[in-house]
C-alpha cells in the first residue's frame, strides 16, 4: 500500500480520523479488507462488502435484545421473556403479517427502555456500533421523542408512570449517544424526529425540537404510523410540516407502504416531502410514479420489512424495488426495524441480490443516490458522495 493508505489505516484504527476522511481508492484490496475487518464486516459472503449509506432505520426498532433484558432487570420491569432467545421469539415476526401486528411488538419491550436516561443514550450508541460493523459509513436513524419520554407528553406512552424525562431531554440524550458512537466507531450518524399519525397533538413539539437541535445532530422531520389517518382529518401534521418548510427543516414521510398512492401524493403535495419512506404503492398510479421519477424523488426502500409487514408480496421476485431498479429510480436499501425482523442490512442486500437481480454496480448506484439524497448540509453531503466514489474506485463527478 502507498504511504497515504498506511497512514489513513493507522489513523482509523487508532481513532485519530474517521474512515470517511480516508482516500480509500488509494488502498490495496488487502488494506480495504483490513479496514472492513476493523468494523466487523470482513465477510467474504456479504452481498455488498463495500461502504454503505442507510437512511431509514428506526432507533426503537433496532435495540439489542441483551440491552432490553439488562434494563428490564435493572429497573424491575417485568417482561414476558427472560432470555435473549425467548425475547427474540416474542418480539420478532417470522411470517408476513399486518402492520398492526408489527406495531404490537413494540409493546413487549419499550417499557424497559422508555423513561430511562442511560438506556436511551445506550441504544443510540449501540446503533452506531452495529451500523459500523455492517459497513455503513453514514446513517440517519429516526424515532419519536415522545415514545421515549415519561413527562411533558400526553398521553404518557407504554403505561409508564409519570417521571421527569421530557421529549426535549430524550433528543439531547440520543444526540449524545450518537456522537459518542461516531467518535468510537469512525462513522457519521444523524437523526430524524418522527411525528405519529395518531398523535397530531405531538407534531408541533416535534418540529420545534427539529429546529432547536438542527445544528446538534437532528437533520429532518418524519411522519409515521397508520396511513389511513390523513392530514385533512388531522391538520396538526400539516401545520407542523408547513413550519418545517418555513424553517428549512428537511422532510420525509412514511407513505405508500401499505397505503394507496393517494397517501404518497398527499406527502409530496401537501407536506412537501423531499423523500418518501417506502413508497411501494406509488407504482399503482403510473401518472404519479412518472411525475416522481422526473422529480428524482427518493424512495427509502426496506425489502425485508415490506414482506413481514404485508406491504408487498411475499414473493421478492415481484417486489416494487425491481421496477425502481429497472427505471433507474432514486432509492436506497434499508433495514427499517431489524430487531422486529431479526435481520441485518446484509439480509436486505442478500435478498435484493438473490431474488431481485441486483448487481454490485446497482448496489453502488443505490448508495451513491442515498448519499446524494441524505439530509446532510451540502458540504458534508459532497464529502460523503466523494468518499463513496473513492471507495468504489469510480471516477468522481463534480455535481451531486
Amino acid at each position: 500500500a502507498g504511504q497515504e493508505g498506511r497512514l489513513c489505516l493507522w489513523a482509523a484504527r487508532n481513532r485519530k480520523a474517521p474512515l470517511s476522511h480516508c482516500r480509500l481508492s488509494k488502498f490495496t484490496d488487502s488494506d480495504r479488507n483490513s479496514i472492513m475487518a476493523e468494523n466487523g464486516t470482513n465477510d467474504q459472503q456479504a452481498a455488498f462488502n463495500k461502504p454503505k449509506v442507510e437512511l431509514h432505520v428506526h432507533l426503537d426498532g433496532a435495540i439489542r435484545p441483551e440491552t432490553i433484558l439488562e434494563f428490564a432487570k435493572r429497573r424491575g420491569i417485568p417482561l414476558a421473556a427472560d432470555s435473549v432467545e425467548n425475547l427474540k421469539l416474542l418480539c420478532t415476526i417470522s411470517h408476513p403479517a399486518s402492520l398492526t401486528e408489527f406495531l404490537k411488538k413494540f409493546e413487549y419491550y419499550m417499557p424497559a427502555i422508555a423513561g430511562d436516561r442511560e438506556a436511551i443514550k445506550r441504544i443510540a450508541f449501540e446503533l452506531v456500533e452495529t451500523k459500523a460493523k455492517e459497513g455503513v459509513i453514514y446513517v440517519e436513524t429516526r424515532y419519536s421523542p415522545q415514545f421515549l419520554a415519561n413527562y411533558g407528553v400526553d398521553p404518557i406512552p407504554w403505561n409508564q408512570k409519570q417521571g421527569d424525562l421530557t421529549p426535549d431531554e430524550v433528543v439531547n440524550l440520543v444526540n449524545q449517544g450518537l456522537k459518542e458512537g461516531e467518535a468510537a466507531f469512525n462513522i457519521k450518524a444523524r437523526s430524524i424526529l418522527c411525528c405519529m399519525r395518531h398523535m397530531p397533538n405531538w407534531s408541533k413539539d416535534v418540529v420545534e425540537l427539529c429546529k432547536k437541535y438542527r445544528n446538534d445532530g437532528v437533520v429532518a422531520i418524519d411522519l409515521a404510523g397508520d396511513e389511513s389517518i390523513d392530514c385533512q382529518a388531522y391538520p396538526g401534521h400539516r401545520v407542523a410540516y408547513e413550519e418545517a418548510v418555513r424553517s428549512g427543516i428537511h422532510r420525509t414521510v412514511h407513505a405508500g407502504e401499505v397505503g394507496p398512492p393517494s397517501v404518497v401524493k398527499e406527502a409530496v403535495e401537501i407536506l412537501k416531502a423531499e423523500r418518501i419512506g417506502h413508497g411501494y404503492h406509488t407504482i399503482d398510479d403510473q401518472e404519479l410514479y412518472q411525475q416522481l421519477l422526473q422529480q428524482n424523488m427518493h424512495f427509502e426502500v426496506c425489502p425485508i420489512s415490506s414482506k413481514y409487514t404485508g406491504a408487498c408480496p411475499a414473493d421478492f421476485s415481484k417486489h416494487p424495488a425491481i421496477r425502481f431498479k429497472e427505471d433507474k429510480a432514486n432509492y436506497s436499501l434499508n433495514t427499517d426495524d431489524p430487531l422486529i425482523f431479526d435481520s441485518t442490512l446484509d439480509t436486505d442486500y442478500k435478498t435484493a441480490k438473490t431474488y431481485m437481480g441486483f448487481t454490485e454496480e446497482e448496489f453502488m448506484r443505490v448508495n451513491l443516490n442515498a448519499a446524494r439524497s441524505s439530509f446532510l448540509p451540502e458540504k458534508e453531503k459532497k464529502d460523503l458522495v466523494n468518499s463513496l466514489y473513492e471507495a468504489y474506485g469510480m471516477i468522481q463527478k463534480t455535481e451531486l
